[in-house]
């Protein structure tokens, strides 16, 4: 650092608090995902709950990662040891992670035109409402402006400076109004404090509700997982979860609850319940059961099988996509390709004792009956371009049998088991409508035990492929 007299920010480049800024005044400043750090960033998984520090030493700021899962870079590059800093720089928080841009600057001086805002949470500097031309009609987007800043507020964590942002909001207004108008800005400062006190008042009573619910369903998920195979108690159980599920995405379409700063599930819950959504599986409770069976399959592919998998996602990765490429080009889900993995970890030579080869493990049959030949020296099960589209047929096939819903999740099922067994079992449920539905079926233990395993090791693989820093590699 040259200039001693320069104080250093660390400022948001990206996302919802692009242009907040945090005073490094401390001889360490800690970032990260947890209360206790000092630059709190809450809106992105891939940053741990203590992610990285930055240590004041004179005039000199030195950065280091605190075992993070993600990593931290610097201008680009990721570090593996404490780094001094040379401003001005860009820390990114993960490969893909959020931004912060470390600048030095001489110590502004106190400005009217904004509202510091300073105590338990980190520093935050809220901008003031925009002036407008005197002589100017009343001004429509007064209380909007100030409504915007007081949540924003309070997602910093400076939920009690609604009381400055509304006395700051009612001297700008003198200052720019003509006297005529204000009587009607004291009654808008009337409306916004009724509003917040009444929206605060709702929110609490959401969380409450919400606290409620969850509760509810943590309770019978725990009750089903006990519960007997095939038992009228678990149909009821399964009943009133569907109860308390469509409760709770009834208190989701509340525009409050999206307002409202509601905790965060843990990464892995989060990741999969994105890609159900993707997949059309979208539920508001995933099973405990599954994800535990998710993880340990992650943690599997992270130790055991890891080899298999930095195979597969690094020296094979271009082949990776191009079978990614085959199911986008059949309106496929491209991460269903990673199915490929559990089958034959990207081995042409893996083969069963029931006579399946190749990448996708087709029987020769199967194999036929979707385009490939099997015969006479010649085997297309090991040609990869064309078993994949095969598969993907075949994949697309199961799709359009097991009909809408969670028909992907199903054809999952399928895949590994095939569909007549699938078929044989599920049907042992008389209700039709919940013949298509994976969740029930799964927490009803209607799918054999195989099935219940081998979904759960497609999803984690799917995870890690889409993105395999997170997971180290």
């Amino acid at each position: 650092m040259e200039n001693a007299n320069l104080n250093a920010w660390l400022v948001h480049k990206s996302g919802r608090l692009a242009g907040t800024r945090h005073s490094l005044r401390d001889d360490i400043t800690r970032i990260g995902r947890s209360g206790e750090n000092d630059v709190i960033i809450t809106d992105a998984a891939m940053v741990s709950g203590h992610h990285a520090e930055i240590r004041k030493e004179a005039d000199k700021y030195r950065l280091s990662d605190l075992n993070s899962t993600n990593g931290t870079y610097l201008n680009g590059q990721r570090i593996s040891e404490e780094v001094l800093l040379d401003p001005p720089c860009v820390i990114r928080l993960g490969a893909d992670g959020p931004e912060l841009s470390l600048v030095l600057e001489d110590t502004p001086a106190v400005d009217l035109n904004q509202t510091i805002l300073e105590g338990s949470a980190p520093l935050v500097i809220i901008p003031e409402i925009e002036p407008e031309p005197a002589g100017s009609k009343v001004h429509d987007d007064l209380l909007s402006q100030a409504v915007e800043r007081a949540r924003l507020a309070r997602r910093m964590g400076t939920g009690d400076s609604t009381v400055v942002i509304m006395r700051q909001m009612l001297d700008t207004a003198l200052h720019r109004t003509s006297r005529k108008f204000k009587a009607v800005i004291a009654l808008l400062i009337c409306a916004l404090i009724a509003t917040s006190a009444y929206g605060f008042w709702k929110i609490q009573g959401l969380k409450k509700d919400k606290g409620q619910i969850d509760g509810q369903i943590q309770q019978i998920e725990s009750m089903l997982a006990r519960s007997k195979v095939d038992s009228p108690e678990t149909d009821q159980l399964i009943d009133q979860l569907d109860q308390y599920e469509g409760q709770a995405t009834a208190l989701q379409s509340n525009l409050l609850y999206r307002v409202a700063s509601f905790e965060h599930e843990e990464a892995i819950k989060h990741e999969i319940r994105a890609l159900m959504k993707e997949f059309g599986a979208e539920t508001y409770s995933i099973p405990p059961e599954f994800v535990t069976r998710v993880k340990h399959f992650i943690e599997q592919d992270q130790g055991p099988n890891r080899s298999n998998m930095e195979r597969a996602l690094g020296e094979a990765g271009k082949q990776m996509d191009a079978m990614r490429r085959i199911f986008e080009e059949n309106n496929l889900p491209p991460d269903l390709a990673y199915i490929v993995l559990v089958e034959s970890a990207l081995s042409s030579d893996s083969s069963s004792s029931a006579g399946a080869a190749g990448l996708w493990q087709f029987t020769p049959a199967t194999a036929r009956a979707y385009g490939l030949k099997v015969e006479h020296g010649v085997d297309e099960r090991l040609d990869a371009a064309k078993s994949t589209r095969a598969a993907c047929k075949y994949i697309r096939e199961l799709i359009l049998d097991f009909g809408a819903g969670s028909s992907v999740m199903l054809a999952l099922a399928a895949y590994n088991l095939g569909p007549t067994k699938v078929k044989s079992a599920i049907r042992k449920v008389n209700d039709p409508i919940k013949q298509r539905n994976f969740w029930y079926l799964y927490r009803a233990r209607a799918v054999p035990p195989e099935t219940r395993e081998y979904v759960p090791k497609v999803v984690a693989v799917m995870l890690i492929g889409r993105n395999p820093e997170r997971y180290g590699l």
